[in-house]
């Protein structure tokens, strides 16, 4: 997957593309970057065309000050998706970009055609302890003296060697390493910072779709979860997937967080089977009216 930029309202936005075919938006987490869908990128390329943004203040795309919220997020995709000339996309979002693809088939249902949750946020208010202690006031400066350039450093030089000798990490700790890294750039922290606030509180997640996920009926929908995940509970993939009419679960044992990084090829296929699968969803702003109309007052 090619790293490419755009400039789009004045800021540079950093983007992978592969593949041709029907069009695969990958949305990645919080303090994370498109790299982390290299591995199924690569297998997914073959059928699809594959397009992985950084979100804002992630990755290679700018850290502007501003809003950093789902709806500030989901606009950026948009403008991205018409700027590259697609019409429509399925939306795999994985952890708080599960929050973000949600919160776009909301906003832009015309351009959804479907749906992929990946370990996603927005689906429940328990998250991992350290998020929600994250929100604190004054954990700015915490995180300041645990992210500095000489300690990620002395971490890459231990990841090496382990490497070398045959204890290299795991996909996981390989992709919370990258975001580790990532946060040694102040621009980098005040953007994470904007993010996690915007939908972590240190009573767990603000921002919930819970109420709204029968508007999903009409959206083909897929949930994959990691048995294991140690950040937010296996439980709300359970859940969700009784809320949305239609929708199919996958639970992946053995497998933490990041179902796309340990299992590759696993994940790959079981995407490429729901596409063909299913067909596009077409919605309208008329069929988005007559699905509130219809919900119980």
């Amino acid at each position: 997957m090619e790293l490419h930029s755009v400039t789009l309202h004045g800021h540079r936005v950093g983007l992978r593309l592969a593949g041709e075919g029907p069009v695969l938006l990958l949305v990645h987490g919080m303090a994370s970057s498109s790299a982390a869908w290299t591995p199924v990128g690569s297998r997914l390329a073959g059928r699809f065309t594959v397009f992985a943004p950084d979100l804002l203040g992630h990755g290679q795309t700018a850290t502007p000050p501003g809003d950093y919220s789902l709806g500030a997020h989901a606009t950026l995709l948009r403008d991205l998706l018409l700027v590259l000339g697609h019409e429509r996309a399925t939306l795999v979002g994985h952890s708080f970009g599960g929050g973000v693809a949600m919160q776009f088939a909301y906003q832009f249902p015309e351009l959804c055609e479907r749906l992929v949750l990946v370990g996603s946020g927005g689906l429940g208010r328990e998250v991992n302890l350290l998020l929600r202690a994250l929100a604190l006031p004054g954990a700015e400066q915490v995180l300041r003296l645990f992210c500095r350039a000489s300690l990620t450093d002395a971490g890459r030089t231990v990841v090496e060697w382990a490497r070398r000798v045959g204890f290299g990490p795991t996909p996981a700790a390989e992709e919370i390493g990258r975001g580790y890294v990532s946060l040694t750039d102040p621009l980098s922290r005040t953007a994470f910072f904007s993010t996690l606030r915007a939908v972590i509180g240190v009573d767990g997640q603000r921002v919930s779709a819970n109420d709204r996920l029968q508007l999903a009926a009409d959206l083909p929908t897929l949930i994959v979860w990691g048995a294991g995940d140690p950040i937010i509970p296996v439980e709300h993939a359970r859940r969700a997937h009784a809320a949305i009419v239609g929708s199919r679960l996958e639970i992946f044992e053995d497998v933490g967080h990041f179902p796309h990084c340990e299992a590759p090829e696993r994940f790959a296929r079981t995407v490429s089977d729901f596409v063909a699968s299913t067909e596009p969803a077409r919605l309208s702003q008329q069929q988005l009216r007559a699905r509130l109309q219809a919900l119980p007052s």
